[in-house]
């Protein structure tokens, strides 16, 4: 496939699946749980339509060492995102008060002193 045309099949690709989420959110065509899992698979292709249309990966003549790359960046992105979800559902967790508990232990620290 020549250059231009993957570049222009590409960008009509993208145009369409983020004109289509767009419109899902803004039209409410869906409830909640439906819309949330339509927007994911929409992202899903646009993810892979940027895969093969625009870094071109799975293209060349040997395609191994952009595929390594890409799924060792993929795997870096993963623990990335999910060592910071889990940091932050964590802190959520062990940082939750009520204000009660909150003037409390307020309290306690003003009454030790620095």
């Amino acid at each position: 496939m020549s250059s231009i045309k993957s570049y222009i099949i590409g960008f009509v690709l993208s145009v369409v699946l983020t004109l289509g989420a767009y419109f899902a959110v803004t039209e409410e065509w869906l409830s909640d749980t439906a819309l949330i899992a339509l927007i994911m698979g929409l992202a899903s292709l646009q993810f892979i339509v940027q895969l093969f249309f625009f870094l071109h990966l799975g293209s060349e003549s040997k395609p191994r060492w952009k595929l390594a790359a890409f799924l060792f960046m993929f795997l870096v992105l993963v623990i990335i995102v999910g060592g910071s979800l889990w940091i932050m559902a964590n802190l959520n967790y062990n940082m939750m008060m009520t204000p009660e508990q909150m003037d409390e232990y307020m309290l306690k620290q003003s009454n030790k002193g620095f």
